[in-house]
């Protein structure tokens, strides 16, 4: 061991006495604040991820990771689109789908929909429609029958419940010689799911694909061809890929571009928290400064005589810099220590708390997901511990360079 690492090490480890004391209580103060710091870093970005990915599974449980369109809405020939998709590594299955806006009436009660028509057997394969069911099933779905699936805010807000006839309004009319007239249907209601996202489970209605193509009067033409992919992150991969290979000109788009704002949106939320946060231990580690100055100004004579000794001001500088990143990293070991021990109990440690208290953090009458989910990544941790060692360095540098500047012989005059 070099004498700078000794020598900074027994700085530390000294007893503290007086006016030392005082010191070494800043320090505490100082590991304190970067533990701290550090495991509400952790926590708070493990449960922005954790809502990340709670909120993209319930999403691409009805969206689709890819879909193949055709260039003006429609898409003939979609038996050979979905097989030459189906032939890329990535993808494991390919479902058709009728995509169409309309209005449901009920009684007195209207309400605009996006209506999508489906194949059953082949929707369940690259959607998780049946996960979600709380009435009925998607086998429900039979061609000629005109049944119907609603979300079920949509289902709510109507006033239906299985078994009720609805009246589909689709917005093309029919032209007669007296006016132009729209075109309705009335469907049964054979099922109400609830993905637990407002968005599907207010505004989405489910019918069987060919009872989509009569409504619409499509013929055998659909709206496009919906995929899944075994890794739903190589999704812009597969899509840019899918757009060269497939014979034809088609629309490719994936669920980061057609959800992009949305988790855009999310992205910059974790991004701000990360800095908000780190300002915690940016600022406990800068109390490790004034830790080190009145440190160096207790040492004035222990320095001098090292200086004597044929000590370096680079050497002196070590010294305090070891001092220094010493108590950085104790806090921000023992930061890393609890962060990641809490972030992998939340859901133990939340609910305690609320029982403790009384209180509930997320109502189940209010939000959606009503229970703190957790995503630990360890490279979030490595970077939190990184950008946090590096803020402890750079607090050292100042106090330590000062104590390299230290005369010995004025130092040493008094005493």
């Amino acid at each position: 061991m070099n004498y700078e690492l000794f020598v900074g090490l027994r700085y530390t480890r000294a007893p503290k006495r007086g006016k030392n004391g005082f010191i070494s209580f800043i320090s505490l103060v100082s590991m304190l604040g970067i533990a701290l710091g550090v495991a509400a870093l952790i926590v708070v970005l493990s449960v922005m991820n954790g809502f990340q990915k709670e909120l993209r599974t319930r999403i691409l449980s009805v969206a689709s990771h890819v879909q193949v369109t055709g260039l003006d809405g429609d898409l003939a020939g979609w038996p050979q689109v979905a097989e030459a998709a189906s032939k890329h590594p990535d993808v494991r299955a390919a479902a058709p789908y009728v995509a169409a806006q309309g209005m449901l009436s009920f009684d007195q009660d209207v309400r605009g929909v996006m209506v999508r028509g489906v194949l059953p057997e082949t929707e369940e394969k690259v959607a998780d429609f049946n996960r979600h069911m709380k009435a009925g099933n998607l086998s429900s779905l039979k061609p000629g029958e005109f049944g119907i699936i609603l979300g079920a805010d949509l289902a709510r807000n109507l006033q239906v419940r299985t078994g009720d006839r609805v009246t589909l309004i689709a917005p093309q009319g029919l032209v007669t010689p007296a006016a132009i007239l729209p075109r309705l249907k009335q469907f049964r209601v054979v099922g109400v799911f609830e993905a637990g996202m407002y968005e599907y489970d207010a505004g989405l209605a489910l019918i069987h694909m060919q009872d989509a193509q009569i409504l619409y009067r499509l013929g055998d033409k659909v709206s496009g061809v919906r995929l899944k992919l075994g890794d739903l992150f190589q999704a812009p991969r597969v899509a840019r890929e899918l757009a060269r290979s497939l014979p034809g000109d088609y629309l490719v788009s994936d669920w980061t571009k057609s959800h992009a704002n949305f988790f855009r949106a999310v992205q910059i939320e974790k991004n701000m928290m990360f800095i908000i946060l780190l300002l915690i231990v940016a600022v406990a580690a800068f109390n490790i400064v004034s830790t080190l100055v009145m440190a160096v100004t207790d040492k004035q004579a222990d320095i001098a005589i090292l200086r004597t000794l044929g000590a370096s001001p680079r050497s002196i500088m070590q010294i305090f810099i070891v001092q220094g990143a010493l108590i950085g990293v104790i806090g921000l070991a023992a930061g890393v220590f609890f962060g990641v021990l809490l972030a992998l109990n939340v859901d133990v440690v939340v609910p305690a708390i609320e029982r403790l208290f009384g209180i509930q953090f997320l109502a189940k009458d209010v939000y959606y997901i009503s229970e703190l989910p957790s995503d630990l990544q360890w490279s979030d941790v490595g970077t939190i511990a990184s950008v946090s060692f590096v803020l402890t360095l750079l607090a050292t540098l100042y106090p330590s360079w000062r104590a390299s500047r230290t005369n010995p012989a004025e130092a040493l005059r008094y005493e």
